[in-house]
């Protein structure tokens, strides 16, 4: 069923980390139904929740019958204001450990009613996933680490995350502490604290994507651009036959880059085709396995 409005909810709460998880909360309106199925939306790294089409693909989510969670990490170093990076300071620690706490963080948050809506009820009981990046990578790890996520998506995920750094990044880190890479996007230099490489270094068993998808019994869809200039579809392949589960499936879209031909800010009307395909995969295999 196709429900014609939905509410938007904002918020925040404080993580265990004692640092505000920022969230935006997308639901139904619908006079005969009360309980949704609860959806979390993972965005990538240099990413946040307002990136792009990314609270329109929410929108589009709840209007298919989803209750969806979209939220910035607790260091992801965009603060109040939702579209800046303003806060480098947090992202110069934003380890993976941090991340998939922060996702257990909401996902308590939405078992105390913490993160609720006065007029719908979220089930907890079966909770989707979709990440995208570094996200679907988080994402992978968070659907091994949490018993209530009950079905996975991935869009352009990193399969192992400590595959992403340079010899230069890593001479870094070891002689100074940190790195520093660019935001091609704003042109900001950013920090990296060698924190984060030792947490993944250190917790690879746990963090690691292509570790923790050999757990995975739950159904996952895995999708990936052919065109994907940043993470190569063969990072989605190798999760893909990584995954243990009976029910599993990967799509590869023609014509499609890192983010599926979607730039930021998005203005358009209409999702270009790509993304349009993304989205389309993505409903139908969260209305079979969660609603």
């Amino acid at each position: 069923m196709i429900y014609n409005s939905v509410s938007k909810k904002s918020g925040s709460f404080q993580a265990q980390n004692s640092l505000p998880i920022y969230y935006d909360l997308y639901v139904p309106v619908s006079t005969t139904r009360t309980m949704f199925p609860v959806v979390l939306f993972i965005h990538g790294f240099k990413g946040f929740k307002d990136w792009g089409a990314f609270p329109d693909a929410c929108e589009d989510l709840a209007r298919s019958g989803f209750a969806v969670i979209a939220f910035n990490h607790s260091r992801n170093g965009v603060g109040e204001n939702m579209l800046e990076f303003d806060e480098p300071e947090l992202f110069e620690k934003q380890t993976l450990s941090g991340d998939l706490e922060d996702i257990g963080d909401v996902i308590k948050a939405v078992e105390s009613k913490e993160i609720s809506h006065p007029k719908i009820n979220l089930n907890t009981d079966k909770i989707g996933i979709i990440g995208h990046s570094r996200g679907g990578h988080t994402a992978v790890a968070a659907a091994a680490e949490y018993s209530n996520i009950t079905c996975l998506v991935t869009w352009s995920a990193v399969a192992d995350y400590s595959k992403r750094w340079s010899d230069k990044m890593v001479s870094d880190w070891n002689k100074k502490g940190f790195t520093e890479i660019e935001n091609a996007r704003t042109g900001q230099i950013f920090k990296i604290d060698v924190s984060v490489y030792n947490d993944a270094i250190e917790n690879a068993d746990r963090v690691i994507a292509i570790k923790r998808v050999r757990e995975l019994h739950i159904p996952a869809l895995f999708i990936a651009g052919k065109d994907d200039e940043a993470v190569p579809h063969s990072d989605s392949e190798s999760l893909y036959r990584a995954c243990p589960s009976e029910e599993k499936e990967i799509r590869l879209i023609d014509n499609a880059g890192h983010t599926f031909e979607v730039s930021h800010p998005f203005e358009e009307d209409d999702f270009p085709e790509p993304f349009s395909e993304v989205m389309n995969f993505t409903e139908s295999w969260l209305l079979e396995y969660i609603d």
